[in-house]
């Protein structure tokens, strides 16, 4: 069998709506061919290579340094005792979970945006991070003092927050369904859902004793200190889940994309549709949120940049969550070896989102004057 690759000379052109393509070629494996373009595979294979080695420096930062080669010896068994332990044991399940978190983030925020055609529609303007937030808040603050805190507490905070974002992505759907999911109507109720969430945490934490609602205040910034195995390991579990259904899922957002009446011409179940994208991308968030807070403007931000990227009319699924998983890494080694004290990864990633969020809106009104 052999496989050969045809470029195509001319350039393709944007779908509608859509940013310059680039050049495409066709591969040939005996009497199978595909079409695909070069940007859309350069994209997420360097993506990749970055975070390969923004990990390797994460995991060689820290109280004893460790040089990126020593690390990369470590990682297929080389490296000294002591090294194998600091690598390995102290901060490796910090590092896995920031890419985990940061992938699930990125391809979720894709999901969402492209679902509701809409750059604003992002787990953080939907309020499914702010549930989590109620959750988690909840189970922290009012274990004692309500049977639901008693419950949630009983679960642990991971697993509070998993519910409360599963319920915030509950509501939301329902409350934005009417015959069908409409993205404009999706990001307004999701607005409204996140307000009164975090109206919610506001309450819970005015409440709760001093010392309960610090440690609140540390888990709904977002963080990655002191995670261990026993957080990457079910969020790995869940992921090898759930990006393949995203990635499944993408045949039925480039249909979706050109609008519902398009869709159902051209035979697709539009409800069943938009329900499956929606759950899988709640999940998605549900299951990066349960492992490090709610990280904040990293779905929002993350699909921009990779549609940008790769060019085409809607985020590209694999490209953003691997652009979410090199932001966070690298957002959380910046916390803990640039800035002059460390500090939760949330706050750098919310520093960076804001202004871009305003731009968002800014952009927005003058598109509309």
């Amino acid at each position: 069998m052999t496989a050969t690759a045809d470029t195509i000379r001319e350039t393709v052109p944007p779908e509608p709506g859509g940013r310059p393509a680039g050049r495409a070629a066709t591969l040939r494996i005996g009497p199978v061919s595909a079409r695909f373009r070069w940007r859309s595979v350069a994209v997420p294979l360097v993506a990749l290579l970055v975070v390969v080695l923004l990990g390797a420096v994460a995991l060689g930062r820290g109280d004893y340094p460790i040089g990126v080669p020593d690390v990369l010896r470590t990682l297929v068994g080389a490296g000294e005792r002591s090294q194998r332990f600091i690598v390995l044991e102290l901060r490796a399940p910090r590092v896995v979970v920031g890419v985990l978190v940061g992938l699930a983030l990125g391809v979720a925020g894709a999901l969402f945006q492209t679902f509701a055609r809409n750059p604003l529609a992002s787990p953080d303007i939907l309020g499914i991070t702010s549930g989590a937030s109620v959750g988690a808040v909840l189970a922290i603050v009012a274990s004692g003092t309500s049977s639901a805190g008693a419950v949630l507490g009983g679960l642990g905070v991971p697993l509070a927050a998993l519910a409360g974002a599963l319920g915030a992505g509950l509501l939301l759907f329902l409350l934005a369904f009417r015959s069908g999911v409409d993205g404009y109507r999706l990001v307004l109720v999701g607005i409204a859902v996140s307000s009164i969430a975090l109206a919610v945490v506001d309450w819970l934490l005015t409440r709760a004793a001093i010392h309960d609602a610090s440690a609140a205040y540390v888990w709904i910034v977002g963080s990655l200190n002191a995670r261990t195995w026993d957080q990457a390991v079910p969020l790995a579990l869940a992921l090898a889940v759930l990006v393949p259904l995203a990635l499944a899922a993408g045949r039925v957002l480039g249909v979706l994309q050109f609008g519902d009446d398009t869709a159902r011409g051209l035979g697709v179940r539009l409800s069943a549709a938009q329900a499956a994208v929606v759950l899988v991308a709640v999940v998605l968030v549900a299951a990066a949120v349960s492992a490090a807070g709610p990280i904040t403007f990293v779905a929002l931000v993350v699909p921009q940049i990779a549609v940008r990227l790769a060019g085409g009319s809607r985020p590209p699924l694999l490209a953003s969550g691997l652009i979410g998983a090199a932001l966070v890494v690298l957002a959380d080694l910046l916390t803990r070896t640039v800035l002059p004290q460390a500090l939760p990864v949330g706050i750098l990633t919310a520093t960076v989102g804001a202004p871009y969020l305003l731009w968002l809106l800014v952009r927005g009104r003058r598109t509309l004057a």
